[in-house]
C-alpha cells in the first residue's frame, strides 16, 4: 500500500537521487507484503470482528506507544493496558485516546510518530494533524471508519496487499485459531495466515513456571516429558502440528546467541536438574545454547527455517512486569556477541545449504564486525532486518551501508515488521521500501549499479528474497 499523502517521504533530498529513488520505490510499492515474523493475534483474522474502538486498536496493544508515556510518568493502566495484579484499568476508549494525545509531542522524531501518522492518513484517510485540540475529532473519524465493513480485519488484510502473514505461537498453543483460518480457506500450508513455532517457554529454564510448561507440553504432544528423550519427542510432535498448520519457521528469543553441542548424557543431566529445580543460571544458559543445536538438527529433518532473536534483557522493568506481565515494553537491549557464540552451530551445520538460520540483532555495532562477515561466509546463515528498537529509518539505512559491502544483498532476508499493531504493517513495510529505494538510487548515481540491476534488486528485497528465505508458500 504505497504512501500517497507524502509521496517523497524518506526519499533523498538531492533532486537527481530523488528522481531515481521515485522510480525504484514505485516498483517496490506495488509488490505484495510478505510478513514472515510478527505478533498479530491470529484470533483477529480468524474471528474477523469489527475493531472495538480506536484506542484498543492503535494504543493498547502497541508497547512502542505506551512505554514512551510510561517514561514520562503515565502508567500503562491509564492507557488501557491490562493488568495481571488486579489493579484497575481505564476502559473508556475516548479517555485513553485523549491521555495518549496529550503526550503526542513526546514522539517527535521517533519512528512511532512516523508509523502512526502514516496509519492515520493512509489507512483511515484522516488528514487532521493530531494534537490535544483535535484528539476528539480524530478519534471520531477513526471510529466512524471502524464501523464500516471495509475496515474489518480481513478486508484490511486484502487492502494492505498482504500475501502472507506469519503469527507466533508457543508449542502449548492448541492452534485452534489457525484451524479456523484453515477451515475458512485462509490458513494451513500455502495459506494467507500461517503460524511460527516459538518454544522459548519450554526451553528456557528461567521462564516462569518452566517445569509446569514442560509438563503441559507432554500432555499436548502425548509424550512423557519426564525424560529428556521424551522432551525432544514432544517438541518434534508439536513441530509436526505447526507445519500442518502452515508454519515454515521456528523462532528463538534467547538472551544471548550462545550455542553449545552437548552429548545426550550431558544434555539429559541438565534437563533433569531443571525439572528438580536445582539448575542455576549457568545451567539455564547451557541448556538454551544446546537446544539451538537440537533445533538445527530438527530443522534439517523437517525443513523449518530457524530465526534467532537474541539480545533482549526481558522484563528489565520489574514493576511493569509485576503489574502487567510480559511483552508490554519492559525489555531492554544489551550488547550481544555472535562470532564465538555461533561457532558450535556453524561448525556443525553452517555449510549445509539445507539449513537456514536467520539471525537478528539489537546491537547494531555487530552488523559490520561480526554478522555481515558471518553471513557472507556460511551457506546456512542469513541476516535478519533491523527489528524492534532498531526498526527506524536511520538504522535501516545504516544496516544497508554496514552489511552490503561484505554480505551483499542476497545474504539478507528482507524486512520483518515484528508488530502486534495490525494496522501498522503496511506503513512499516513502506518505510523499509523507501529506505532501500534511496540506498539503491545512490549506488546507481555512483555508477556502482545499473538502473536495471537496481530495479531487479529492489523487487528482490521487497518480495522475492523474504519469500524464498522464509520458504513462504513452500510445502515442508
Amino acid at each position: 500500500m504505497p504512501t500517497t499523502s507524502r509521496p517523497d517521504l524518506l526519499l533523498p533530498a538531492d533532486p537527481g537521487l530523488r528522481a531515481l529513488a521515485r522510480q525504484l520505490y514505485a516498483l517496490a510499492a506495488e509488490q505484495p507484503i510478505i510478513s514472515p515474523h510478527g505478533h498479530v493475534d491470529p484470533a483477529l483474522l480468524a474471528e474477523d470482528r469489527p475493531f472495538p474502538d480506536p484506542s484498543r486498536l492503535i494504543i493498547v496493544p502497541d508497547h512502542y506507544l505506551t512505554r514512551m508515556l510510561l517514561s514520562q510518568g503515565v502508567p500503562p493502566a491509564k492507557l488501557g493496558v491490562p493488568t495481571v495484579d488486579g489493579s484497575p484499568v481505564e476502559t473508556d476508549g475516548r479517555k485513553i485516546w485523549r491521555r495518549f494525545v496529550d503526550g503526542w509531542h513526546l514522539f517527535r522524531g521517533t519512528p512511532s510518530r512516523l508509523w502512526l501518522e502514516q496509519t492515520l492518513t493512509e489507512v483511515f484517510g484522516v488528514d487532521t494533524p493530531l494534537s490535544p485540540a483535535t484528539a476528539d475529532a480524530v478519534y471520531d473519524q477513526v471510529a466512524a471508519r471502524l464501523a464500516e465493513p471495509e475496515f474489518r480485519p480481513r478486508a484490511l488484510f486484502d487492502r494492505f496487499n498482504i500475501e502472507v502473514l506469519a503469527t507466533t505461537e508457543s508449542p502449548l498453543d492448541d492452534l485452534a485459531q489457525h484451524a479456523k483460518l484453515a477451515a475458512d480457506g485462509w490458513g494451513g500450508p500455502g495459506g494467507k495466515v500461517v503460524t511460527t513455532f516459538r518454544p522459548d517457554n519450554v526451553v528456557d529454564m528461567e521462564f516462569d513456571n518452566w517445569a509446569g510448561n514442560v509438563e503441559r507440553l507432554g500432555a499436548v504432544a502425548g509424550e512423557d516429558t519426564g525424560t529428556y528423550a521424551g522432551f525432544l519427542a514432544a517438541l518434534r510432535r508439536r513441530r509436526e502440528a505447526f507445519i500442518a498448520a502452515g508454519a515454515t519457521c521456528s523462532d528463538h528469543g534467547h538472551p544471548t546467541a550462545q550455542t553449545l553441542d552437548l552429548d545426550a548424557r550431558e544434555a539429559a543431566a541438565l534437563y533433569e536438574r531443571g525439572l528438580r529445580g536445582t539448575a542455576d543460571a549457568a545451567d539455564a544458559e547451557a541448556f538454551r545454547a544446546h537446544m539451538l543445536l537440537e533445533f538445527a538438527r530438527m530443522s534439517l529433518d523437517d525443513g523449518l527455517v530457524m530465526q534467532l532473536h537474541p539480545g533482549s534483557v526481558r522484563n528489565h522493568n520489574r514493576w511493569l512486569y509485576a503489574r502487567h506481565g510480559r511483552d508490554v515494553g519492559g525489555d531492554i537491549p544489551q550488547a550481544t556477541e555472535y562470532l564465538h557464540a555461533l561457532t558450535p552451530l556453524l561448525d556443525a551445520h553452517g555449510n549445509d545449504p539445507r539449513l537456514r538460520v536467520v539471525v537478528y540483532t539489537l546491537d547494531e555495532y555487530t552488523f559490520t564486525r561480526e554478522l555481515a562477515p558471518l553471513a557472507g561466509g556460511y551457506a546456512a546463515l542469513y541476516l535478519g532486518a533491523p527489528w524492534w528498537f532498531l526498526d527506524s529509518p536511520e538504522v535501516l539505512r545504516r544496516f544497508r551501508e554496514a552489511v552490503t559491502e561484505t554480505a551483499g544483498f542476497y545474504n539478507t532476508a528482507g524486512f520483518v515488521d515484528d508488530t502486534r499493531a495490525f494496522c501498522s504493517i503496511p506503513v512499516r513495510h513502506d518505510v523499509a521500501r523507501r529506505v532501500d529505494a534511496g540506498f539503491l538510487a545512490r549506488l546507481v548515481a555512483e555508477h556502482r549499479l545499473t538502473e536495471d540491476e537496481a530495479a531487479e534488486t529492489i523487487v528482490d528485497l521487497a518480495y522475492r528474497l523474504p519469500k524464498r528465505v522464509y520458504k513462504i508458500g513452500e510445502q515442508l
